[in-house]
Parts: structure tokens; C-alpha cells; sequence
């Protein structure tokens, strides 16, 4: 990454060279010492280096790295954990990490696995010998070195000696990465012991041998659900190491080996039994231990006869369930925005929210003529709200408001900017902005076109979508090209031209945090075919690119595959795309959907909604139709799905709640006549769900919320 005007030129007297990576919590620069050596530099964000525990944190990770340093992670060569932006240097590992490396060149083959579990399995154990619990293991803290794989980043490790009266394992803070956490990080975060790491070990083979983490889901909170009471999907896992991956996603820390015991499993294709070989099992050995021991004596067989295939049923033992999963201080409300004109005369609101997203302690709806307005997920105080327009006229179409995405506490919206006609400007000024999510403070405002034939930035439209990186949008004053727009700054990156618009319409799509190009050929130009890209966000040309048949767009992901639809008439068929060998399959529907249906692919089923309440659940993969259900609820929007239920809600708020297994009507919420009658004969507003905390939009400009447990 180059560097920008803003890097410093040194740091600690080590001359900066390169930008290594940004994220969270700071920036890592390539240095050199004076002698020479590559060094990568860890700089903290300004805006914690004034938060005392921080600064502790920091001070913590520190000295955590110098415990453990060695063969398998990045010694630690210097620090000031007092400068006004606290830094860490530790030896500069050439290589990519496995994140960066799986979504370059796709899931590593056996003989790297095997060479990847190994070293993150001497990883963990010397890390643990040190007394210390990485808790934060993932792709992008392994860098894969020459000599093998490199534990770095102990940002929230902590000792295990530490006492409870511990004030950083006090403060209520989930830390950690969703995707890789353990069950117990998130249930009991003071509890967390050196087990953590070998449950993250195990998701972090998985993705690398899939791509995927065992637990995905696109919100954090179904994600969470995932680890703590569902099943890993491991479709694609070499059956070599199943047993391996299994043993490691145990959902009850005592259920998991020790790091001594994989080592043994990997070499000897078992678990070593700590009793004399004449030594009975103990009919009161404790249940975990029995399980794993007979578990291991199976498949320790099935590993060395590899010829097989491996099919591995799993017997999680979980934790005691929490009661009910709520924001803090949550209670049932309903609330209304509040207008967010200030130049302007009051706006007539009569539309509802187009959609609401959740981040952090905020719940952010956009839609009729809102940019974006704040709930609190705890009692639905609204305390900002504002327009698309900051300006007195309104000349601009583009008056709905959509959130491109939302996460780490802050949100992407797209605005419109409307001059005086008798001014010396374009008539309309589309912007992208980043906003606090908890004060609405505009973090950064990027123009992303101007002047008549300008295009709104509109998630909804396909003309911009969020990846890790930041915004990629269509950008320019015509709208001919697309266009980064970096997280931290909003500035842009690259610009690439969208290939030959006046014969193809080209959408950005986004599915498992990669971003996509999909061109449908016009029907005038006879091609009748549609492109589908993916795009490298470092440079915004095409990873791969592939042709199918027809006029279609991606729908989402399931099981490492594209899943696409015909854009016109009924659907018959689902084109699948892998997202790593590129291979295009398509499968016939058992029965053929109607035009009229609303697609929407949610934990790997395909669900069509219908205006009048019906409701139809797929299997992507074979095109069989699970169920068919009559929801009760006129005009859905969008549903949402726990791991057990499906929720959908009618533009006045009437809420179905499904059985996802079954289609079966489990529960019904009557519609709400306190937020008005929206002008508008569309669908709902999508739902959102915050754990167990359920947030409807409906009416005009209004969201309420309930436990879902108790429907």
C-alpha cells in the first residue's frame, strides 16, 4: 500500500517505508532500523490514544509478544507504549497473511493444511506455555512465512493467571473476531482460557481448506448464534482432516484436546490415551473424555485408510444457553423520527424507512428524504437525524436515502446536494459519506458525481456496495466509471472505466465480503448474456470473469457458491458460480417460481416472498422445494432468519414468524397505526436482529422492536 501525505517519515527513530495494512485499532507500517533490518511498526489510531484502558491493553500486548516470541510468531524488536501514538516493532515477516492469500489463490491444498495445522498447533502451545491466551486467532493474524505459518497480533491476549477482579475482563466487552471466536467468548468472556485458541485454530483450517469460515453469516449476531449453538459447515473440507477440525470445534472447552494431543492426533492419526495400555476405560469417566477418546479411536482408522470418504456426525456438548440474548438496558419500544430538515421548510414525511442497519449500541434507518437517522438499539432514543439534501431547494430526484452498509461503528450512506438553478455549479451533487453511528458526525464526504447525468449512489440500484476496504461505487460525472472509496478516508483509490455501457448495464454486487461486476448485455445487442467479475479491491481489475447465459444477477452465496436469477420472467433455473474454481453449474427448480416473487438467500436457503403472504423455501443446491407457507402478512419486505425462524413483517408492521425447517406459522404480531399510513404501495422495510432483539420498520419513518423469544 503506498504511503500517504499524512504518514509520518519516522517513528522511534525507524524510517518508514511502506504501509503494511490499516485496521481497527491502527496502522502497521514496513520500517527499517539503522542497521538495516525490516521491521513492521504497529502505530495505535489517534483517537485511542487519550482512552487510559487502551493504552493498557497496548501496554498488555506487549509485553504478551515479548513472552511468546519465537519459531512461530514475530519477535518483538521495540516499543513505547507512553508515546502520544503508542507503537510496537516487531521483525517484519515477508509473505502474505491466509486471509490475503486464500482470497488471491483460493483454499490451500492437503499438503499445506497439514503444514498450516501443524505450525498454528506449535503455535498455540508455545503460546500457552508462556501463560498467555492469544484470543483473537485468525486468517489475518497468521502470516504465512517461508520457514511455515507465524502467529502475530496479540492486541486482547491476556495472561491466564490473571484473577477475575481483572478490570479489562470486566468491562462486558465481547473481544475478538465473530467468525473465529469461541463459544464461551461470547457467553462467558471472563472465562476464556487457553481452549479458545484450539475452537479459532480449528475455524481458521477450516477457511483455509474452504475459503469460508465454518460460522459465516453476514450479520455478526447470526454469526454468534452460529458458534454458539449451530453446526460448523465444513462442505469442501479435505476428509483427512475432519477429525482434526471436529475435535477442535467442541463447543464445551473441556471437550477440546490440548495442542500436545492434536500434534499427536496429526502424526499418529489419534489421541494419545494418558491411562496404561491395560488400563480399562473407567465406566465414570467424565462424558467429554469418553466421547473424545472413542471419537478419536474411530476415526484415527479412517485417517490412515485414506482411500475413504469421511463422514463425521459431531456430538457438540454446549454451554448452559443464555435466557435471552439483548442489547444492554434493551426494553420494547416504538418510535417515530424525528424530521431532519434544518434550512428547509418541515418536509411532508409520508414514506417509510428504506432500510435499517445495526452497528455498534445504534440502529440507523435511511428513506423519504432521510440521509440517515440514529435509534438507539436500547430504548429507541433518536437523537440525530439527517436530510439527503443539507441545501433549502429540493431539485434533485434522488430523495429515498439507503444505507450502503454499516459496521464498526459507523455507516455509508449516499447523499444528494442540489444548487440554485441560477448558480454556477451542476444542478445536483451526489455524495458517498461515512457517519458516526452514535453521533451522526460526518467522518468523510467524497463527491461521487456532478451535473446532470450524474447517477445516485443507491445500494439498492447496484451502484455501490461496501467491502473490508471501503465503498466501490460508480463514480464520474456520466457515471462511466466505478470507483475505492477508502474506509479511513473516503478518498479514491482507483477508478476503472465499466466496460461497454452504452451495450451492457452493469451492477456492483457484493457476497462473503467480495465484491462483484455483474454486466447484463442490453437485448438490443443480441448477445443475451450476462459477465460476472470479481474484483480485487487493491486495483479494482477483474480476479476472474465469467459468461452465463441469459440476463441474471447474483442473488448471495451458499456453501462457496455464487447462487444467480433470471432478472426476467418466471425462474426455472438457479446458476451457481464457485467462487473459487469458477465453475458454472446450474440447477432446474422442482417447481418454477413466478416473475412476481422476491428472491432472498439467507443462511443457505433461497426464499421467495410473495405480495399476497405466501412464502416458498428452496434448496439452492438441488433446486427441491422444502416448503410452501401462507405468512398472513400482506406486502412483506425482505425477511430475516434466526438460526431456527424465519421473521417477516408487512409495511404496517404486521409480523409472521415461520419455522425454518417447516414453513410453520409459529407466531403473529399485529400491525401498529401509531407511525401513520406510508405513502407508498411497495413492500416492507428488511428487518433487522440484534441477537434476540427483533427491530420492525413500518408506517412512515417508524421502527419498533420486541424479543423474538417471546413470539
Amino acid at each position: 500500500m503506498a504511503l500517504r501525505e499524512s504518514d509520518p517519515v519516522e517513528i522511534g527513530g525507524y524510517r518508514i517505508e511502506d504501509r503494511l495494512g490499516s485496521g481497527g485499532m491502527g496502522v502497521v507500517y514496513l520500517a527499517r532500523s539503522a542497521s538495516g533490518r525490516r521491521l513492521a511498526l504497529k502505530v495505535v489510531h489517534a483517537q485511542y490514544a487519550d482512552d487510559d484502558e487502551f493504552r493498557t491493553r497496548f501496554r498488555r500486548e506487549v509485553a504478551a509478544a515479548r513472552q511468546v516470541s519465537g519459531a512461530f510468531t514475530a519477535p518483538v524488536v521495540d516499543a513505547d507504549s507512553d508515546a502520544p501514538r503508542p507503537w510496537m516493532a516487531t521483525l517484519y515477516i515477508p509473505g502474505e497473511d491466509l486471509g490475503t492469500h486464500v482470497r488471491r489463490h483460493g483454499p490451500l491444498p492437503l499438503p499445506k493444511l497439514y503444514e498450516l495445522a501443524a505450525g498454528l498447533t506449535e503455535a498455540i502451545r508455545d503460546i500457552h506455555r508462556a501463560g498467555m491466551v492469544h484470543r483473537d486467532l485468525k486468517p489475518a493474524n497468521v502470516m504465512l512465512a517461508e520457514d511455515g505459518p507465524r502467529v502475530i497480533d496479540f492486541g486482547i491476549s491476556r495472561a491466564t493467571e490473571l484473577a477475575a477482579s481483572d478490570v479489562l475482563t470486566q468491562t462486558g466487552r465481547v473481544m475478538g473476531t465473530p467468525p473465529f471466536m469461541s463459544p464461551e467468548q461470547f457467553s462467558s468472556p471472563q472465562d476464556v482460557g487457553p481452549a479458545a485458541d484450539v475452537f479459532s485454530l480449528g475455524s481458521v483450517v477450516a477457511y483455509a481448506a474452504t475459503g469460508r469460515g465454518p460460522f459465516d453469516s453476514p450479520s455478526p449476531y447470526e454469526t454468534a448464534l452460529r458458534v454458539v449453538d449451530g453446526t460448523p459447515e465444513l462442505d469442501g473440507t479435505p476428509s483427512e482432516l475432519l477429525p482434526f477440525i471436529h475435535l477442535c470445534l467442541e463447543k464445551h472447552p473441556k471437550s477440546r484436546p490440548s495442542p500436545d494431543e492434536l500434534l499427536h492426533l496429526l502424526r499418529d492419526g489419534e489421541l494419545p490415551d494418558p491411562r496404561p495400555e491395560t488400563e480399562p476405560i473407567p465406566a465414570k469417566t467424565p462424558a467429554p473424555r469418553r466421547k473424545r477418546l472413542a471419537l478419536a479411536a474411530t476415526l484415527g482408522t479412517l485417517l490412515l485408510a485414506a482411500a475413504t470418504t469421511l463422514t463425521l456426525v459431531a456430538v457438540n456438548v454446549s454451554p448452559t444457553p443464555v435466557e435471552h440474548d439483548l442489547p444492554l438496558g434493551w426494553q420494547a419500544w416504538h418510535k417515530k423520527s424525528r424530521d431532519p430538515s434544518v434550512d428547509a421548510e418541515p418536509m411532508a414525511a409520508d414514506g417509510a424507512f428504506a432500510r435499517c442497519a445495526a452497528t455498534g449500541r445504534s440502529l440507523v434507518c435511511a428513506g423519504d428524504d432521510i440521509m440517515a437517522t440514529r435509534f438507539a438499539l436500547a430504548d429507541g432514543a433518536n437523537t440525530w437525524a439527517r436530510p439527503i439534501d443539507e441545501t433549502a431547494d429540493d431539485l434533485a430526484g434522488g430523495d429515498q436515502g439507503t444505507i450502503i452498509a454499516a459496521r464498526d461503528g459507523r455507516v455509508y450512506v449516499h447523499g444528494a446536494d442540489d444548487a440554485d438553478v441560477d448558480e454556477d455549479r451542476p444542478p445536483s451533487r451526489y455524495t458517498i459519506q461515512a457517519l458516526d453511528a452514535e453521533t451522526g458526525k460526518v467522518i468523510w464526504k467524497t463527491v461521487s458525481g456532478e451535473g446532470e447525468v450524474a447517477t445516485e449512489p443507491s445500494r439498492e440500484q447496484g451502484l455501490a456496495t461496501a467491502v473490508p476496504e471501503g465503498v466501490i461505487a460508480v463514480y464520474g460525472a456520466k457515471g462511466q466509471q466505478y470507483a475505492l472509496l477508502d474506509a479511513d478516508d473516503g478518498k479514491v483509490r482507483w477508478t476503472r472505466p465499466l466496460p461497454a455501457p452504452d451495450t451492457r448495464i452493469c451492477l456492483l454486487r457484493s457476497a462473503a465480503r467480495n465484491a462483484y461486476l455483474v454486466c447484463q448485455d442490453w437485448p438490443e445487442s443480441g448477445a443475451g448474456g450476462t459477465g460476472v467479475a470479481q474484483l480485487d479491491p487493491a486495483t479494482g481489475r477483474a480476479r476472474w470473469t465469467v459468461r452465463v447465459k441469459g440476463s441474471q444477477d447474483i442473488v448471495g452465496q451458499a456453501d462457496g457458491r455464487l447462487v444467480l436469477l433470471a432478472t426476467k420472467g418466471s425462474h426455472r433455473m438457479l446458476t451457481l458460480i464457485n467462487a473459487d474454481s469458477h465453475i458454472v453449474t446450474t440447477v432446474r427448480l422442482s417447481h418454477a417460481q413466478p416473475a412476481a416473487g422476491t428472491p432472498t438467500l439467507l443462511n443457505g436457503t433461497l426464499y421467495f416472498t410473495f405480495r399476497s403472504g405466501s412464502v416458498r423455501a428452496i434448496a439452492p443446491d438441488t433446486g427441491r422445494r422444502l416448503w410452501e407457507s401462507n405468512s398472513t402478512v400482506e406486502s412483506p419486505g425482505p425477511p430475516t432468519a434466526s438460526a431456527t425462524r424465519l421473521y417477516l413483517a408487512s409495511p404496517s408492521g404486521r409480523l409472521a414468524v415461520l419455522n425454518r425447517r417447516t414453513g410453520t406459522l409459529e407466531a403473529t404480531l399485529q400491525g401498529r397505526d401509531d407511525g401513520g399510513t406510508a405513502d407508498s404501495t411497495g413492500p416492507g422495510a428488511p428487518l433487522t436482529l440484534v441477537g434476540d432483539a427483533l427491530y420492525v420498520p413500518y408506517g412512515i419513518r417508524s421502527v419498533y422492536t420486541v424479543d423474538a423469544r417471546g413470539l
